[in-house]
């Protein structure tokens, strides 16, 4: 799996992977309120999909999740299957 930069930009909300020559190859839009970090929408460009992108957003998200001591929630559909097959990060799951 190739690695992309991917870092926060609270400004806007989102976190975005970028390749090596700068290009985004996709986002995780969220919003961090009372201790909970939502994952509303994930978003890979077509070009890089198949590449590990979501799953390095995914990954981004959650370290940073533990890292602040928030809770997680994944409303993003690609966001949950991501947590769902990583037990390493159930503690993190703000249940309903």
């Amino acid at each position: 799996m190739r690695h992309y930069t991917v870092s926060d930009h609270p400004q806007q909300g989102r976190f975005e992977a970028r390749s090596d020559d700068g290009v985004l190859a996709g986002f995780a839009d969220y919003r961090c309120t009372g201790g909970t970090l939502t994952l509303p929408h994930t978003v890979v460009q077509p070009a890089f999909e198949g590449r590990g992108v979501g799953s390095q957003l995914a990954r981004h998200a959650f370290d940073t999740a533990r890292r602040e001591g928030l809770r997680v929630e994944p409303v993003c559909s690609f966001m949950a299957r991501w947590a769902e097959r990583h037990p390493e990060v159930q503690d993190l799951l703000q249940r309903a």
